[in-house]
């Protein structure tokens, strides 16, 4: 059904996807609203046959210089050694120096910046850390992860993201928050009606930086960052950086500690191929018959707009396939729904735009489908990176037209 390899058709004429590369970024440019991207680079093996050295930390939780009652709950929650991002990060968040970290997806980079943090705040209860985060979905997903480490500790946070009500926001951030957690759009809303006092956060962390920076956020990152003392811990957190963003960075961050334990630009464990669909073939007929798959178990599929994901999540209703959507045209309500049956396995297809992209962590998704190729490659990376997480293994597909 899907071939396991790409090759160049011969002999084509006008109309063929895979003409010359001036052709093709034309194309692919005018087509995906993106950067031309090889489709040989959306095959890759998986490394299941080969032998890999074994990750061996130079820390164990224990050993961190954190509070005893922190490293109770870890134990509690059955972590026994770090990951490489926890192990190498931990040690210098711990002595208030502003640190770049590059990991790839899955590999427990929420902890590594959470773990020492909170012990920040047990050190001192008048610590108030700001998180930065580009969906309203992750934002959820860090607190619930904070909540987790912090249960009894009189440690209190508050989500700020659009799509909700903003009253209860506002009642929340009338008590003292440790943390607060939101997207820079709902920030800035409070920041500038002075219900947030940059003055007051003595620590920042953007987790995906590469797209808290990117030219959608970065004029309110820019806001946020000049609001806050000169003198601050700054975390920036992500699987991919572009050379654009480098520069960036170096607006926000102050002699920062560079960690990277990215193996490479995607994870090793997620087997990257491409579906091949013929001139005038039909995708959908296509992706029904892949779904009706025994090993299709859990299957995370993207499309490139609102309206495309919301039309795919109904034709394979009606065709038998329980599936949901998600996208930005939905409520915070429908949203959360949404995620909640695909991680509790009552639907097993989410059909989502990019906003399912970045940060989610789902559990045991058997496959991510490029159902309409990504914008950048970046946005590639971020999409597979839903699958194959931690030491599970994963399977990539793109549907690529010729």
């Amino acid at each position: 059904m899907y071939k396991k390899s790409f090759t160049k058709p011969h002999g084509v004429r006008g109309g063929n996807r895979f003409q010359s590369q001036s052709f093709q970024n034309r194309r692919s440019r005018s087509k995906n609203f993106g950067q031309y991207i090889d489709p040989a680079k959306f095959i890759n093996k998986s490394v299941a046959a080969e032998k890999i050295q074994p990750f061996v930390p130079e820390h164990a939780f224990q050993d961190f210089n954190i509070d005893a009652s922190l490293k109770q709950t870890i134990a509690a929650k059955g972590y026994s050694q770090p990951t490489p991002i926890q192990d190498r990060s931990i040690p210098h968040i711990l002595k208030n120096v502003d640190v770049l970290g590059i990991a790839n997806t899955g590999t427990g980079k929420t902890a590594a910046f959470l773990i020492p943090l909170i012990n920040k705040v047990l050190r001192n209860r008048k610590e108030q850390v700001l998180i930065v985060v580009p969906t309203r979905e992750l934002a959820i997903q860090i607190d619930q992860e904070l909540k987790g480490f912090t249960k009894n500790m009189n440690i209190f946070s508050v989500v700020c993201v659009g799509g909700v009500s903003i009253g209860n926001q506002i009642r929340e951030l009338r008590f003292p928050n440790n943390f607060i957690i939101g997207t820079p759009g709902r920030l800035k809303d409070f920041i500038q009606h002075g219900r947030i006092r940059l003055s007051e956060f003595k620590t920042i962390v953007l987790d995906e930086a590469d797209r808290m920076l990117d030219m959608g956020f970065v004029h309110d990152m820019r806001l946020i960052m000049a609001g806050m003392p000169a003198e601050r811990q700054t975390l920036f957190f992500s699987a991919t950086l572009s050379v654009e963003i480098e520069k960036l960075i170096q607006e926000f961050l102050k002699d920062p500690v560079r960690i990277s334990v990215a193996t490479q630009r995607t994870s090793k464990n997620i087997d990257q191929d491409v579906v091949r669909i013929a001139q005038g073939a039909s995708k959908i007929d296509v992706l029904h018959d892949m779904l009706n798959q025994k090993d299709f178990n859990k299957v995370l599929i993207f499309g490139r707009t609102k309206y495309g994901v919301e039309k795919l999540s109904q034709l394979l209703i009606e065709k038998g396939i329980r599936a949901e959507s998600i996208h930005g045209n939905k409520s915070h309500t429908q949203r959360q729904r949404a995620l909640k049956l695909f991680k509790s396995d009552v639907v097993k297809v989410l059909v989502a735009t990019d906003v399912a992209a970045r940060g989610l962590d789902i559990a045991d998704v058997s496959h991510v489908i490029n159902f309409d190729i990504p914008a950048t490659y970046d946005d590639y990376v971020h999409r597979i990176g839903r699958t194959g997480r931690g030491d599970k293994r994963g399977k990539a597909l793109t549907f690529v037209e010729f």
